[in-house]
């Protein structure tokens, strides 16, 4: 990561902690926020961890700072401050999606000894990942700027709820998403400040990244319908990682949400693994 010491990063943040046990960090993605997790942490509560969810710089409740293009070192910068203001006692599990799997997969290549393990859901890893629309439009700061500052809140509750229908359940069920976290991930989209759309803009290419983690075991989980980053680009991942492993779900881009049980019941046989005699 380039350094562009334009402002000061704040040193506080947003953040829900929950149960006791093992530390799980959990990161959301771009125009998310901690919520994104509320389908999890009750698991990781129930089955004896420490869940630590935070809404990273420019998203949900945490500082936003004024900058009409913010850059994935803030967030990085912001995180980890974070993580050194909790005082940990033993290496965190980190959970990171999206741009979250990018931001956890820096921080293990940064503080191997402080990464017990990672999962990965969706991981943002390259811009090669984005459809050539996408790219497109995260390249253009003003018009993202007009989009986000235009669009009212009722019109991104229906741009959720159509992309919703159209994805569809692999249960069978109208929407993949149920509704409360349909009514979530539009309050986020209004609450992210513009200035966040330009970070994709900064992922080149963390292939280097990968090979160099050799000894963090990591679970790569994705959807194999996710029309925002391109699933054939998660096994590349997966073989490029000495330790890690790979789990497609029949899903979108938020398999997390979509599909909560069954990735909540692939994360705890993780975590099991990571030590088989955890209560």
């Amino acid at each position: 990561m380039k350094s562009t010491p334009d402002i000061e990063i704040p040193t506080t943040a947003n953040y829900v902690r929950k149960g006791s046990g093992s530390p799980v960090i959990l990161i959301h993605g771009v125009a998310a926020s901690l919520h994104d997790w509320d389908e999890l942490t009750p698991e990781l509560t129930k089955h004896g961890y420490a869940s630590y969810a935070l809404d990273l710089l420019g998203h949900g409740d945490s500082p936003k700072p004024d900058s009409r293009s913010y850059h994935v070192d803030w967030l990085f910068e912001h995180f980890s401050k974070w993580m050194a203001s909790l005082h940990l006692t033993e290496p965190a599990i980190l959970i990171g999606h999206s741009l979250g799997g990018y931001i956890a997969l820096e921080y293990a290549r940064r503080f191997p000894t402080r990464t017990r393990g990672l999962v990965l859901v969706s991981p943002f890893y390259s811009r090669s990942q984005l459809p050539l629309l996408l790219r497109r439009s995260y390249s253009s700061i003003g018009l993202r700027q007009l989009i986000v500052k235009r669009t009212p809140a009722w019109l991104f509750r229906l741009i959720v709820d159509m992309t919703s229908v159209a994805m569809g359940h692999s249960s069978g069920a109208l929407h993949s998403l149920p509704e409360h976290i349909r009514a979530q991930t539009a309050l986020d989209y209004t609450r992210t400040a513009p200035g966040v759309y330009h970070i994709p803009n900064e992922i080149a290419d963390g292939a280097e990244i990968l090979s160099l983690l050799t000894t963090v075991p990591t679970l790569v989980v994705w959807g194999d319908r996710d029309l925002t980053l391109s699933p054939s680009s998660f096994p590349k991942l997966v073989e490029a990682m000495p330790r890690a492993v790979g789990k497609s779900i029949h899903a979108g881009h938020v398999p997390h949400q979509s599909n909560a049980d069954e990735f909540n019941s692939m994360v705890l046989d993780f975590l099991a693994s990571l030590n088989p005699n955890h209560a």
